[in-house]
């Protein structure tokens, strides 16, 4: 058994002569992508205590996959409308593999500026 308390329904754990509060990390739900673990990255690192809050609420995997699911749909939708105005694919290759790589590449601009890097 712990030797603590609880109060204001926040349950303190001795730690040598301290009482500290008993925090447990819930376990992660979801699958998070590429884009998640960007976004992740950079609240710990440049906003600390959002990333803090976000862990000791237990909304930081939901978060990380929204972020992920939005930024999947940017992406899914920029691939669609460069489907629709691409060359055709079978006698201009070359330009149309360049062409999905700047919807790509526009796509994942967007994703960093609108989402991860906020």
């Amino acid at each position: 058994m712990k030797d603590g308390f609880i109060e204001n329904g926040i349950e303190y754990v001795r730690c040598g002569d301290y009482y500290l509060p008993y925090f447990e990390v819930p376990q992660c739900e979801y699958e998070i992508g590429q884009f998640g673990r960007l976004r992740k990255q950079f609240l710990k690192t440049n906003k600390p205590c959002r990333y803090s809050t976000l862990l000791m609420t237990g909304k930081l995997f939901e978060h990380l996959h929204e972020v992920d699911e939005q930024a999947q749909a940017i992406l899914e939708q920029f691939i669609k409308d460069a489907e629709k105005t691409a060359l055709n694919k079978a006698t201009h290759q070359m330009e149309w593999v360049g062409h999905m790589n700047n919807a790509k590449a526009s796509a994942t601009e967007v994703i960093n500026h609108k989402l991860i890097y906020v």
